[in-house]
């Protein structure tokens, strides 16, 4: 929480991003007692942390689509898995994360983009909706996929046109490439 300053100052001069996606979640949810519960922030904290971050987003700027997006879904054989070619068979080093517990991470995440008027991807659902999503979805119980990545593009996109944003008819921050003269490249943003 400490970084949103910095990642995202208010805007005094120039233009605040059009949009901007939070995801998280994933590490958040890491259980107590486990190989990664350093990570693990309660869930209640978790939703607060959400809407401190929304909150100083809306500072700054008001016109801002805001994204939520969940949590994935968690692979809990993929995760044990994954453990087990690494650990052995220390239970201590067993899947640190389970898919009931990224449900509820999930859960709170579209609570809040409804309590407080913000778009939300819920990608933990999207994703379970698919047969074999377990393996299609994530590499090793957790992390995504090239073809977890395009379900995320895929409902990013599909939401963000839904509130009025289309890539092809927004400005481009800079010149087109085609614009800009490899002798001179300095003209084009003159």
């Amino acid at each position: 929480m400490f970084l949103m300053q910095r990642v995202f100052p208010l805007v005094r001069d120039g233009l605040p991003p059009v949009a901007t996606a939070v995801f998280f979640g994933a590490n958040d949810a890491a259980l107590l007692g486990r190989s990664c519960e350093r990570n693990h922030v309660p869930v209640v904290e978790f939703k607060e942390n959400l809407r401190a971050m929304v909150n100083h987003l809306k500072d700054c700027s008001k016109s801002m689509v805001i994204l939520l997006i969940t949590p994935p879904p968690v692979d809990e054989d993929g995760r044990e898995r994954y453990a087990r070619s690494l650990y052995g068979y220390d239970p201590r080093r067993l899947p640190e994360r389970t898919n009931e517990m990224a449900g509820v991470y999930a859960g709170q995440c579209i609570e809040l983009a409804k309590e407080m008027g913000v778009h939300c991807v819920d990608i933990w659902s999207k994703m379970q909706a698919v047969e074999g999503w377990q393996k299609l979805h994530l590499s090793d119980g957790l992390h995504l996929t090239p073809e977890g990545n395009a379900l995320v593009h895929k409902e990013v996109v599909r939401t963000l046109r839904g509130a009025g944003l289309r890539a092809e008819v927004m400005q481009l921050d800079f010149p087109h490439h085609s614009k800009i003269d490899a002798t001179h490249p300095e003209r084009a943003f003159q």
